[in-house]
């Protein structure tokens, strides 16, 4: 009854601090990290039986990047892949370079710089899926992109680890050794889960999916199970959940076991902030307190501005890079991990060790309150952003057109709405923040522009009075109505087509203005009920409007 005991004190502290959070508008993460401390050896001291916590910490990280797996289907990948590459290597590199600088302008010796600047390059995965998904903002573009690039962050950590590791080992083997199998063993366990979810998963998930508790067990085997394999292998079980979630994205339940997994992510990560909070090192804070704020000033700040200028340079908007930017904004579990680890084999002194986890307690919580209010942060720091624009991209594409219409947002189902718009015999423009889309826009010789929809310098530009017709397929209800509030302020005349997922956020679409809100599930059913109705139990019916439904689905993806 120990573990029991001291679990339910834990949780109990845990909703106390969480209520005080709420109560001062502070984000709840910041909270678990403050009781971990209160419970941790510093304060209370009520937190013994750590191995346990420990192992409960693990199961909410494997269950959180498994259901961000499940959203991440091959094609979320293809299109966000060779930024995210880039990106995070890019920032890697950069990073670590100026934090070797920084650190020995410090004063701390070449070895133990070489460490607190391969700690500051590391950035919280699990935390900033966490705040991603408490923002609804996973499956924007700069969440899929910045997911992309932490994952990045992972595999090279996890390459550094095991470097690392080695020099603690007496086996001799050489760090290129230990690399080249690393990358073999990754490789092969990567195309045999490809080949499984390929030609096995399919029909393994749809026997399964004829009972949901069935669903729910299968998917906690298969995610914890692969997150096991990887771990067998050297790998970190991060790597091995993201993987389980990517090779069941592809099967038509995916939707199905995220939202049963939920409540479980939601018990098990309480956890590990807790644990992350209470390992907290805070000996000796007086003297290092200074070093730490100069080292936390550069990662709060200095790392944003790396990303925003490598994303810049990619083609992307000040928005999107600094929403981006600011995930890099704090240091991870691993830059811990692996100031412990040197601390261990007697390459860091106990002073490294405990100023690393301080730059880390001060980064993880700045960065959560960057994130959490960037799209309130972003109009005040705009003007700054545009002095690190190296390439200028509002400028692309479209400047000559001639256009009554605007579409903004295709990746999503623009596609159907340029076939309408050409149909209506319309000039119109697609608008569209993504680079990638723009280039797939000029293959297609379809008149488009490069912006971003919630841009007032980029709106200004664009001929708003002469407009007949606009749609959006941007879900963002504060795109939405910024949009509405802008185009309505120079044009009453304009049909705007809006998208809606809350009947709270359509109402107040209409409110404002908008000649028609699009709520999918409200459609669908109307759709679904009048194909019922008339197909009734005639099996050929469905069949029919199977094969035309399969038939658009191919078209859209070729």
């Amino acid at each position: 009854m120990e573990i029991f005991n001291e679990l339910s004190t834990i949780i109990a502290l845990a909703l106390g601090v969480s209520l005080i959070m709420r109560l001062l508008k502070q984000p709840l993460i910041v909270g678990y990290i403050l009781t971990g401390i209160i419970v941790g050896p510093y304060m209370l001291n009520v937190l013994h039986n750590g191995d346990m916590i420990e192992l409960f910490s693990k199961i909410g990280i494997t269950i959180l990047l498994f259901i961000v797996g499940l959203n991440l289907s091959p094609n979320v990948i293809r299109e966000v892949g060779k930024v995210s590459l880039i990106t995070g290597i890019g920032q890697v590199v950069f990073t670590s370079a100026v934090g070797f600088v920084i650190a020995l302008l410090l004063g701390i010796d070449r070895i133990a710089a070489l460490y607190v600047a391969i700690a500051l390059t590391f950035s919280s995965t699990i935390i900033i899926l966490k705040l991603l998904s408490d923002k609804g903002d996973l499956n924007t573009l700069y969440g899929k992109i910045a997911i992309g690039f932490l994952l990045v962050q992972d595999i090279v950590a996890t390459l550094i680890l095991l470097v690392t590791s080695a020099f603690a080992s007496s086996s001799g083997e050489s760090v290129l050794y230990i690399a080249g199998i690393t990358l073999l063993k990754g490789a092969l366990l990567i195309w045999l889960m490809l080949a499984i979810s390929h030609y096995i998963l399919p029909r393994v998930s749809r026997y399964i999916a004829e009972s949901q508790e069935l669903l729910f067990l299968f998917s906690i085997a298969w995610g914890l199970g692969l997150a096991s394999l990887f771990s067998v292998f050297g790998f970190s079980v991060e790597i091995g959940a993201l993987i389980a979630g990517v090779s069941l994205s592809m099967t038509p339940y995916a939707y199905e076991v995220a939202s049963r997994m939920r409540p479980l992510r939601d018990f098990f990560i309480l956890l590990f902030f807790i644990l992350l909070g209470s390992q907290m090192v805070l000996t000796d804070i007086g003297s290092l307190l200074v070093p730490a704020l100069v080292l936390s000033v550069f990662v709060l700040i200095g790392n944003p501005i790396i990303v925003v200028v490598l994303m810049n340079l990619l083609g992307y908007s000040k928005r999107t890079a600094f929403q981006a930017g600011l995930t890099v904004a704090q240091i991870s579990e691993f830059s811990l991990i692996l100031a412990t680890l040197g601390f261990q084999i007697g390459h860091i002194p106990q002073d490294i060790l405990s100023l690393i986890t301080l730059v880390g307690l001060i980064t993880i919580a700045g960065s959560t309150y960057l994130i959490l209010y960037s799209d309130h942060i972003y109009p005040k720091v705009e003007k700054l952003l545009s002095i690190l624009e190296i390439r200028r991209n509002n400028k692309k594409g479209g400047e000559n057109e001639k256009y009554n219409a605007i579409l903004f947002g295709y990746q999503r189902v623009g596609s159907d709405f340029v076939t309408s718009l050409e149909r209506l015999g319309l000039d119109f423009i697609v608008v569209d923040f993504n680079p990638d889309s723009i280039i797939q826009l000029e293959k297609a010789e379809i008149p488009c522009k490069y912006g971003d929809a919630k841009d007032p310098e980029f709106l200004a530009e664009l001929d708003l009075k002469g407009l007949k017709y606009m749609v959006t397929t941007i879900p963002d209800f504060e795109t939405n109505m910024f949009l509405l509030r802008t185009i309505r302020s120079v044009n009453k005349r304009a049909i705007m087509v809006m998208l809606s997922h809350s009947r709270e956020d359509t109402l107040a679409l209409y409110a404002e203005g908008a000649s028609y809100v699009i709520m999918p599930h409200y459609l669908g059913a109307q759709y679904a009920t009048r194909l019922i109705n008339r197909a009734g139990l005639d099996k050929q019916e469905y069949h029919v409007h199977r094969s035309k439904h399969m038939a658009h689905l191919e078209k859209r993806e070729g």
